[in-house]
């Protein structure tokens, strides 16, 4: 869907030639409160980007200042090395946003219909209501749709036409399991035709498997950029999990293991994390203790995020 968008002074983009989308130390606020706080980060074609962060981040208010709905205070934000709203106007972004409502008193049909004859490059009407799973409900009162249905509408108004850049915001939310693996599966073939897509979640399993590249956020600034791979190592720990017999072993003890980050026992079973599993591994035999089912391994993503917006909020706070 073509958004509309306020003009973003920016200067140009010099310092990532080539790149889909450009933020160069810029800064936005809404009161006393810095919700964007010197954000850099460059977006190359054909990339599948998801962008985390705990609530408070910056993640709105980053789309926000990408699709040109707010100015930034300060810094440049450019899409194709031009300003947000002359990239859209263009017809080289889509956005499927949390934020605005669908028009009423309209069929599925008469909206996308609609979207495909505002856009600059549009694709044509019965391709985009099947590629996003929503031709059968085509004939449908957009008032009358479920939450899920309004997601794959949503959806289908982000790709009526032919973009370069498609930004989702939460997109499968209220999405059954089926709808999600086909809307997944659509927004490969968009990376795969060379389209950038970025998306936020707080399916963090869905940033683990679709993403190629993951920025977490955190205070408005970027605490982590790389692969899910990378952003997991970055963390610096692992999960450890075993078995006792009874309960023999001292929870003091236990709890008092060296290098551990993380501690959860449920019965007989034992879950640590540590940021130097070998030597934790090791001093629980040194304890007397025999575990059973050893398991080490490293963290999901899921358990990195935590640990890593854990830490920052912790040096905030000293």
């Amino acid at each position: 869907m073509t958004t509309t968008a306020t003009h973003t002074a920016a200067a140009p983009d010099t310092g990532h030639p080539g790149a889909v989308v450009s933020f160069e130390n810029v800064t936005k606020s809404y009161g006393a409160v810095r919700a964007v706080d010197g954000l850099s980060f460059a977006l190359h074609p054909g990339e599948t980007v998801a962008l985390l962060g705990p609530n408070g981040a910056g993640k709105s208010s980053t789309l926000d200042l990408l699709l040109g709905l707010r100015p930034a205070d300060s810094g440049s934000v450019r899409l194709f090395g031009t300003t947000p709203r002359e990239a859209i106007a263009a017809g080289r972004v889509g956005a499927m946003l949390q934020t605005g409502g669908l028009m009423e008193d309209v069929s599925v049909r008469e909206l996308v219909t609609l979207a495909c004859a505002l856009h600059p490059r549009p694709y044509p009407v019965d391709e985009v209501l099947s590629r996003a799973g929503v031709a059968e409900i085509a004939g449908r009162m957009v008032n009358k749709l479920s939450g899920g249905q309004e997601q794959r509408v949503r959806f289908a108004l982000a790709t009526a036409g032919h973009n370069d850049l498609i930004v989702l915001d939460e997109p499968t939310t209220g999405m059954d399991v089926t709808s999600r693996q086909a809307f997944w599966a659509t927004m490969r073939e968009q990376a795969a035709a060379g389209r950038t897509v970025l998306f936020a979640t707080h399916y963090l399993e869905e940033a683990d498997a679709i993403a190629d590249r993951v920025i977490v956020l955190n205070r408005g600034r970027v605490l982590a950029d790389g692969t899910a791979a990378e952003i997991k190592a970055k963390a610096g720990a692992r999960r450890i999990a075993f078995d006792l017999d009874g309960s023999c072993a001292d929870e003091t003890a236990l709890r008092g293991l060296p290098h551990l980050t993380g501690y959860e026992r449920h019965g007989d079973t034992v879950k640590l994390q540590s940021s130097d599993a070998d030597a934790t591994v090791h001093a629980v035999y040194a304890l007397g203790l025999y575990p059973r089912n050893l398991e080490v391994a490293g963290l999901g993503l899921e358990q990195a995020f935590i640990a890593l917006t854990e830490a920052e909020e912790a040096d905030a706070s000293c």
